[in-house]
């Protein structure tokens, strides 16, 4: 009798191993099976989702048998079933091992978000809100507001504040987070500038310089007149020339600027119009890339103290007013229209 049932009870002992192995072998296969995608497929894994939860999910999408089962695979594997949350984008040929371990590692999917050479802060701002992937966490707060967030400093203007660069960011990271960064950068950027410039150069703080960064951005966005354009405006400085500079004239009208400008405008003071007032503007006029800003800082030598725009992006320089006039007559013909950092038609200043 106790034989039997000492054979009874290794026979159990058996089955039950089989139908563990069984089990095991069965999730084993249903990990690494390629999974049924025909193209990529984004998952959103939530804060506070659990391993078996997303197993579930899976379950309910059909790629997978027994989500249950996976318990006793989260148990023996607690190090590779501890997932992150966020966004993933899942590839054709993935397993469900693939998708685990992607998780584990969080592997998110990387966004891009650029910040413009050229745009103001209301145009950046604009641009964060309508963007579905950035959490909005400024939208109803004002711009000394921001600056204190961001800055430390409600009193500094937002205006060129922030390095205009493409960032890299996981969906749901906060406005405040992106510009936080942009301007941590340009700080860095600037400040290393600033210690290795020429102290000839006619600014009083890199600020003044950041100033002059974001006329010359505005001004052309062909790469190699950046540093033509700034030799001329650092010259006009020098001698006590007034800049004379469009772009300020537009940053300074505001909401009044609708295309083009007058001889009324040219003519109105603002604290940006380059035309009314001596030297540099109280801030910048828009957001600057790292060219524009090592432009600042490397103008370039020469005897030039004018330019107009041909009307193809680039411009035509000049030594004396009257090369300049006959150039103005040639190229612009009176019409004052928008100023783009990019190769289109612009100005003459």
């Amino acid at each position: 009798m106790l034989k039997k049932i000492v054979l009874l009870f290794l026979l159990t002992l058996v089955l039950a191993a089989a139908a563990a192995w069984y089990l095991f072998t069965d999730m084993e296969r249903q990990l690494h099976e390629p999974l049924p995608l025909e193209e990529t497929a984004v998952i959103l894994v939530a804060p506070g989702t659990s391993f078996q939860q997303l197993m579930r999910r899976f379950e309910r999408d059909g790629w997978l048998k027994q989500a249950d089962f996976m318990r006793l695979y989260s148990r023996l594997y607690p190090e590779i079933t501890a997932i992150r949350a966020g966004e993933y984008g899942i590839a054709p040929g993935s397993s469900l091992m693939d998708v685990v371990q992607q998780m584990n590692r969080g592997e998110v999917i990387a966004h891009r978000f650029t910040l413009i050479e050229g745009h103001t802060f209301r145009q950046v701002l604009a641009a964060l809100h309508a963007d579905d992937r950035i959490q909005p966490t400024l939208k109803d707060k004002t711009e000394a507001e921001i600056m204190a967030l961001i800055a430390g400093d409600a009193d500094q203007p937002a205006e060129g504040m922030f390095l205009a660069e493409t960032y890299q960011f996981n969906r749901g990271a906060s406005d405040v987070d992106l510009l936080r960064r942009a301007h941590q950068d340009l700080q860095a950027f600037l400040e290393a500038q600033w210690q290795a410039r020429d102290e000839s150069l006619p600014y009083k703080s890199a600020y003044e310089a950041l100033i002059m960064a974001s006329i010359i951005e505005r001004e052309t966005g062909v790469p190699d007149e950046r540093s033509r354009i700034a030799g001329v405006f650092v010259r006009r400085l020098n001698i006590g020339m007034r800049l004379q500079t469009d772009p300020t004239v537009i940053y300074g009208m505001g909401e009044r600027y609708t295309g083009r400008i007058t001889r009324a405008d040219l003519q109105r003071p603002t604290p940006w119009n380059t035309y009314t007032i001596d030297g540099l503007p109280p801030t910048p006029i828009a957001m600057v890339g790292r060219e524009a800003i090592v432009a600042a800082f490397s103008p370039l030598e020469g005897d030039e103290l004018y330019f107009v725009a041909r009307g193809d992006g680039t411009h035509h320089f000049s030594r004396t007013l009257r090369e300049h006039n006959n150039a103005v007559n040639r190229y612009q013909r009176n019409r004052r229209s928008d100023y783009r950092s990019s190769p289109a038609p612009g100005n003459g200043s």
